[in-house]
């Protein structure tokens, strides 16, 4: 039987601390599934449903994009994926009379977590203005409020339209599409906070930002680096493609400023042999210091070039551009200035070298350790580097993974959720539907936040999300959100989003992955894209939280004849009425969806094409890949002070918080920890089990200060620290920020201790 959702907020002064674990999944990983799925849904509906989550007949698991083989296991689901599940599942609920005993200033005291237990939101909320808690709306109520604050504006460009991964390429398409015949380029999402590093750095080398990789490749490749990722806590189904790898001969190098128990051993929980002894997945583990990665393949780079018969001369005349301003470069990399960047040792470093010299297949996968710091960009083009130079792109068994964190946050980009949209995809869109999209770029989430503080932008739509938890320097962000007239919400459930809010706000609660879609038409699917570029249907088998919900498709599209009016030619109520519509109009504007209803209907859904893996073409501006020369970058940490990394919980996926404990990393009732090097803990003073604020420095001179943090002395690498987001987002500056991709520089925030 399901339990009722907590009453307070749990305590969480005193953690609790035992050394950290070294094999990830097993039976415990059984029993916390097992038990989570039961608090929230009860035995009948746990079976009922994790049995469909990422089948061919199911809904796409609304946690990661790892992807899914033909073969499809039973239980085709992680343990962090049968939460996400389980949270959205929940036989939980939250009506008009919890709103009624929880004004919106109780709200704003609680934690992500006691926000999160309460359960499904079911009738539309709206505050309004001088209100002190939300209360029923209708739906027609509803729009027309979006309506009068979007009218009233200025311009369109005073409006930001946000998009979560979550959103399903149907939703998406509409989003944009409303948006754009609206007037504004204002697509903010939340790739702008993770891969757009990525995205900026493939696109500009191989001219696509996304992977070239498929879940074959892995299998069959001779050497994967995994740099900057957390397979374990992040992307647990990957450990199976990693185990698989290893099977087949594989050697893997972690490249990670934390030991992480997933790359150690994997318990498979799909065999009993793998339930006992599990798979030791590192062949190297290369412990860096924060930052250091750029300078790492530069210097392997240099290395490769200058041992004779290393590079694949063949490939480099034929399909590259820019490899002499790239040996120049690489021959300038000094073995002392990457130690001391790297913190890792000289053998180490040779001892990767050889392993990158005897694979003639490498894969290499990164995430947020990756794209999150001032230099992202310039490293990750680094990681690409090392990859032509051997010819591991477009060849089996080679290439670049970026490994996507939300479900669908690939397939919103494909759709044209971007601030910065090639002129090429507005051409198509204005052809088939007959209208002007502006031209000019608009904000992406940091410059939304700016545009929010300065007056600028003066409604927030979030489809999905939670923008205030997700995003940089809280304070500043929540006082920017505060000065808008309106904030909208598309939700399935309450973050701290909510508590934070415009003169006016509402909340607009959806149907989720889980839930049965039914429409005019009949029962409805929508599609997903995962992180290796497959497209496949996605269909709920579960009876809606409550009957006031609307889909996602069909909020925007009823939005949409609100606000555009009969002026409108777009015939939103066929989109709403049908999701086949939209795919049609889909197919003939994003290149790869020709014939989108017939392929969509495939069990196994379909790929989509990339020129470099499967012409070893390069749509780039040189028409070939760009090797690229940038200046090494690592950060410099004054004495005295710590580097510090924000990360995820165990008993987290992105901002939202299943539980209080870390299982791998050995810490459990509370999340307000800080981890740090024994050897720094001492030289700083920091006992094990003390209590530290940490006070972030930045150039502006603005304190910034997080309370009340557990010292635990923990083995990272030297000179670093981390914590959990979205706790340390307070210390990460506004104007802290990657080059080009402008993403925040969230892995690289330099912090002193203060007592508490």
């Amino acid at each position: 039987m399901a339990t009722k959702p907590p009453t307070g907020d749990p305590v969480q002064d005193a953690p609790q601390v035992t050394p950290p674990k070294h094999a990830a999944a097993g039976l415990p990983a059984i029993g916390h599934t097992l038990r989570i799925a039961q608090e929230q849904m009860g035995l009948a509906r746990t079976a009922r449903t994790l049995l469909k989550v990422n089948q061919k007949d199911g809904f796409d698991c609304p946690g990661c994009a790892w992807p899914e083989g033909d073969k499809r296991h039973t239980a085709e689901f992680c343990e962090n994926g049968a939460k996400a599940v389980a949270e959205e599942a929940t036989l939980r609920r939250v009506t008009p009379e919890f709103f009624a005993a929880h004004p919106l200033a109780d709200l704003a005291t609680r934690s992500g977590y006691w926000l999160g237990q309460q359960g499904r939101i079911t009738r539309p909320m709206y505050l309004p203005e001088g209100g002190d808690r939300y209360e029923p709306i209708s739906w027609e109520r509803a729009f027309a409020v979006i309506a009068e604050e979007l009218t009233a504006l200025g311009s369109p460009d005073e409006a930001l339209f946000y998009t979560s991964g979550r959103t399903s390429n149907e939703a998406a398409f509409l989003f944009q599409l409303f948006a754009r015949e609206f007037g504004t380029n204002n697509l903010p999402d939340c790739s702008n906070m993770c891969h757009e590093s990525s995205g900026s750095a493939l696109t500009e080398t191989i001219g696509i930002g996304k992977g070239s990789v498929s879940l074959e490749d892995l299998h069959q490749a001779d050497l994967i680096i995994v740099a900057g990722q957390n397979p374990g806590t992040n992307h647990p189904r990957m450990l199976s493609a990693l185990e698989k790898a290893k099977t087949a001969g594989a050697k893997i190098i972690s490249v990670n400023p934390l030991p992480e128990a997933g790359m150690e051993r994997f318990k498979n929980p799909q065999t009993p042999l793998g339930m006992l002894r599990g798979t030791a997945l590192n062949d190297l583990f290369l412990q860096i210091r924060i930052g250091g990665d750029q300078a790492l393949f530069r210097l392997l780079n240099k290395l490769v070039i200058e041992t004779e018969g290393a590079t694949d001369e063949a490939f480099i005349h034929e399909h590259t551009h820019g490899y002499e301003d790239l040996a120049a470069a690489a021959k300038e990399a000094d073995w002392d200035e990457t130690l001391t960047a790297t913190g890792l040792t000289r053998p180490e470093i040779e001892r990767a070298l050889a392993m990158v010299l005897a694979s003639k297949r490498t894969i290499v996968c990164w995430a947020m350790g990756l794209t999150q710091h001032k230099h992202a960009v310039a490293t990750i083009r680094e990681v690409v580097n090392l990859l032509l130079l051997r010819g591991n792109i477009g060849r089996p068994g080679a290439g670049v993974c970026p490994v996507r964190g939300h479900s669908n946050v690939q397939g919103d980009r494909t759709m044209g959720i971007f601030e910065r949209p090639a002129p090429a995809f507005l051409d198509a869109l204005d052809k088939e539907f007959g209208i002007t999209s502006p031209r000019g770029h608009g904000y992406d989430v940091v410059r939304s936040i700016q545009a929010m503080r300065d007056g600028h932008a003066k409604v927030l739509f979030a489809m999905g999300g939670n923008f205030v938890g997700a995003t940089p320097d809280t304070e500043v962000t929540e006082a920017a959100i505060r000065r808008t007239a309106l904030t909208v919400h598309v939700s399935t459930k309450l973050n701290r989003s909510h508590a934070v809010t415009g003169r006016r706000a509402l909340i607009l609660p959806t149907l989720g992955r889980t839930d049965k879609d039914v429409q005019a038409s009949g029962r409805q699917f929508v599609t997903v894209e995962d992180s290796m570029g497959m497209v496949h249907a996605s269909r709920g088998n579960l009876a809606p939280a409550s009957p006031h919900l609307l889909s996602e498709p069909a909020i925007v599209a009823r939005m949409a004849r609100a606000v555009l009016g009969p002026a409108s030619a777009t015939p939103w109520e066929d989109f709403e009425r049908d999701y086949a519509a939209v795919r049609d109009r889909i197919s003939r504007v994003v290149p790869g969806f020709e014939d989108f209803n017939a392929r969509a209907a495939r069990p196994e859904g379909f790929r989509l094409p990339h020129a470099p893996r499967d012409e070893r073409r390069f749509p780039t501006r040189t028409g070939k890949a760009n090797f690229t020369a940038a200046p090494v970058e690592y950060p410099r940490v004054p004495p005295g002070r710590l580097l510090l990394q924000t990360l995820r919980s165990h008993d987290q996926y992105n901002t939202t918080i299943y539980g209080l404990d870390d299982r791998y990393r050995g810490i459990t009732g509370g999340r307000r920890v800080v981890m740090v090097h024994p050897a720094d803990a001492a030289e700083l003073g920091l006992a094990d089990g003390s209590y530290t604020d940490l006070v972030s420095e930045w150039k502006d001179g603005v304190e910034r200060r997080a309370p009340g943090f557990r010292v635990v002395h923990y083995p990272t690498a030297r000179g670093c620290a981390a914590a959990y987001y979205p706790e340390t987002n307070v210390l990460v500056p506004l104007d802290s920020t990657a080059d080009t991709s402008n993403t925040p520089a969230s892995k690289s925030v330099v912090v002193r201790f203060e007592p508490s």
